[in-house]
């Protein structure tokens, strides 16, 4: 069970790589903000295999995040960023894509399967014939079961609508307890009913405030406390995205659970998020999660000694 980054697919992605390799990171995973157009993928990879050549890390994963369901133009890019990353994985070594879902804006989540389905079934048969899978992000992006612009996958309930919907065994879950946590859900019995469907793992982690949810419910602020213009008060965040061992989780008790699920693929620590450890402390925080992931997963692999 390798434990990486997120790496943004702009820039010197190669460079970044290299940066940051020495602080011990083990797999690194590509992502694209609604479209990967201009992206030269065989010269991507290329560039990062040979970033990662002669050490033991691996690029396990590309991502998507845009709403390749809705009829926009910009949906439709990400419709074909979807495509070519499902194309372009094996050049990287990597067998995973996520993403968002998608979603028809405004339409409560069941009004969605239809044509989740007309999306879907076509790309998790493209993902089949080059042995990808495909994994969903669990993040709401602010979205409920009535509402939305960006992704269905993000409550149980959806799930199931969803796999029975497309159920192709390599079409799955990129799951994290965070997003469940600041729905108040517990994530830890999901990873019971729904580890089968894991294929990719976030590490993000989540602090609820149970005293703000208390005292002002859970339509306050959300991530952060917000200043009020020209006041002292702010509006107090009931819940903040935390990168791990900062957080609400016992990350020992999640990996034992993935672990007995079946689940050894990458942990893969999603930054940028969190409240405190961001800013100058951005490496700081990752460095930390990196080092407390490893621990909590039992260290390094050691062999069984042959008797």
């Amino acid at each position: 069970m390798r434990i990486g980054t997120l790496v943004k697919g702009t820039g010197d992605v190669a460079e970044y790589i290299r940066r940051i390799l020495p602080y011990g990171f083990e797999s690194f995973s590509i992502t694209f903000w609604k479209t990967n157009r201009d992206i030269d993928f065989p010269k991507l990879a290329d560039s990062v295999l040979a970033a990662v050549d002669g050490t033991d890390a691996e690029i396990s994963a590309l991502e998507v995040f845009g709403n390749p369901m809705d009829h926009e133009e910009a949906d439709k890019e990400t419709l074909a960023s979807w495509e070519r990353a499902i194309d372009a994985a094996p050049l990287f070594g990597a067998d995973i894509v996520g993403g968002f879902t998608g979603r028809l804006r405004g339409t409560p989540i069941h009004e969605n399967i239809r044509r989740f389905t007309e999306i879907w079934s076509p790309l998790a048969e493209r993902a089949e014939r080059r042995g990808v899978r495909i994994a969903f992000e669990n993040c709401d992006m602010g979205g409920t079961w009535q509402t939305g612009d960006w992704n269905i996958a993000h409550n149980p309930t959806a799930w199931q609508l969803m796999f029975d919907a497309v159920s192709a065994a390599h079409v799955g879950l990129e799951w994290e307890p965070c997003h469940q946590m600041v729905s108040l859900i517990d994530p830890l019995p999901q990873i019971e009913e729904w580890g089968h469907k894991f294929i990719h793992v976030h590490g993000k982690d989540a602090t609820v405030r149970w005293d703000i949810v208390r005292k002002y419910g859970v339509h306050s602020s959300m991530h952060r406390d917000v200043a009020l213009p020209g006041q002292a008060q702010v509006v107090p965040a009931f819940a903040s995205h935390r990168t791990p061992g900062f957080g609400d989780s016992d990350w020992t008790e999640i990996i034992s659970r993935l672990r007995r699920a079946g689940y050894n693929g990458p942990i893969n620590i999603e930054g940028w998020h969190d409240p405190v450890y961001c800013g100058d402390l951005e490496m700081t925080g990752q460095v930390h999660a990196l080092n407390y992931l490893k621990r909590c997963r039992g260290g390094s692999f050691v062999p069984n000694p042959e008797v």
